[in-house]
């Protein structure tokens, strides 16, 4: 059996792919991390919405019953306190679509994470 796979170009694309109180959520989402990263650009990875800053800084995604938010394992580490509620794996958290959505973690979150990228890129530099 053949499964067809959508693939999306940007961001833009990948949100009017859902319905409105889905895309409702995926827009504040886009717009607190563009708030917390104002330096990072956007672009599909991994065909879900990414933010780029000196590399894929965070990805978030939507599902039948959640959001997917990936700011790599160490985002997760740092926020564990934060997290208990939620499902958490390596370098995902699902926040579920029958609960309010934490926008305020996802500002926090990806604010770290561009403090690390961040100083990673001037780790380098210094090599």
């Amino acid at each position: 059996m053949e499964t067809s796979r959508k693939t999306y170009a940007t961001i833009d694309e990948y949100i009017a792919d859902f319905p409105e109180e889905i895309r409702e959520i995926l827009q504040k989402i886009r717009s607190t991390i563009r708030a917390a990263a104002p330096g990072a650009t956007e672009k599909i990875s991994y065909q879900m919405p990414t933010f780029y800053l000196e590399g894929n800084l965070v990805h978030f995604a939507a599902f039948k019953h959640h959001i997917g938010f990936y700011p790599t394992p160490s985002g997760i580490e740092e926020f564990v306190g934060d997290l208990e509620e939620y499902q958490t794996l390596k370098g995902a958290i699902q926040f579920p679509l029958d609960r309010p959505i934490p926008y305020d973690l996802f500002a926090r979150i990806t604010a770290f994470r561009v403090r690390q990228d961040l100083e990673k890129a001037q780790a380098k530099k210094k090599k």
